[in-house]
């Protein structure tokens, strides 16, 4: 006989499968296809995967950083004018310094998007 309390069953609750799933990451694949007569007429590929977005980054998925529907126009338009006048900066200080060869000068892109 044992004098430890017996447990009832604990299942798995909603937030621990989220957790796992969100820790591990969870891919769902299939093909969607719509045939009339033995004739293809339409061939759907659906690939999911669902994960945190530190689990993303990890596996080089960070596409949402870059897509310009998602991220401000004119905020990326600024940030790019901001680095592009930062990489000028550097290459005239780096033409400054002392025993540095001339580097090859760059030519800045015409208007604003265009690179």
């Amino acid at each position: 006989m044992s004098l430890e309390p017996r447990r009832g069953y604990q299942g798995t609750n909603l937030v621990d499968i989220l957790d796992r799933i969100l820790d591990k990451g969870l891919v769902v694949a299939g093909d969607v296809r719509i045939s009339l007569a033995n004739v293809e007429l339409l061939t759907i590929r659906i690939r999911l995967l669902v994960c945190s977005i530190d689990k993303a980054e990890q596996i080089g998925l960070n596409w949402w950083r870059y897509d310009r529907s998602l991220v401000a126009h004119e905020e990326t338009e600024a940030i790019i004018t901001r680095l592009e006048q930062r990489i000028a900066e550097l290459e005239r200080q780096l033409a400054l310094a002392p025993g540095s060869s001339t580097p090859t000068s760059r030519t800045p892109p015409s208007g604003p998007g265009k690179r």
